[in-house]
């Protein structure tokens, strides 16, 4: 199977402007996400904002023990391999979805296979879905219960 290498825009030391006053362990996971992005598709202007909200979800959620672990790992270098997710072009621009799955309901890019995210009040599960999709710049289709389509939410060009 061919696999593309690419090099990588950042690292530690040549980051962007906007990673500057970012805690250094959440700028080492912004960068590492950020690089991902791109080489999955991601323009900059959407890989850093999206890089950075990620990194800085995960260093809240994250126990002591995992930012340990996290800021022994090797600092992202420009030589780091990052494999290309095939699917990630179409997932980049796919509208959000909310649906009621397996007593959840269920943030999923549509023709995604998993959940990004999982909320037991539908509330808290539209407020990050309207997140993801103004940052996609795409839209949010809100689905009842029982499967059927309740509202969307149209953030093109927001």
């Amino acid at each position: 199977m061919f696999k593309e290498e690419f090099i990588m825009p950042w690292n530690m030391q040549d980051y962007p402007v906007s990673m500057k006053n970012l805690d250094p362990l959440i700028r080492k996971k912004a960068i590492d996400i950020a690089n991902a992005l791109l080489v999955d598709g991601y323009p900059d202007n959407r890989a850093i904002p999206i890089a950075t909200s990620q990194a800085e979800k995960w260093y809240t959620a994250a126990s002591p023990t995992e930012k340990k672990a996290f800021q022994q790992t090797p600092v992202p270098q420009k030589t780091d391999p990052h494999e290309k997710n095939k699917h990630a072009q179409k997932l980049m621009n796919a509208d959000i979805l909310l649906k009621y799955e397996n007593n959840h309901w269920s943030v999923i890019s549509d023709g995604g296979t998993h959940a990004s995210e999982t909320f037991d009040k539908k509330e808290a599960a539209i407020k990050r879905a309207k997140e993801i999709a103004k940052n996609k710049q795409s839209s949010v289709k809100i689905y009842k219960k029982d499967g059927t389509l309740q509202q969307t939410h149209n953030y093109l060009n927001f």
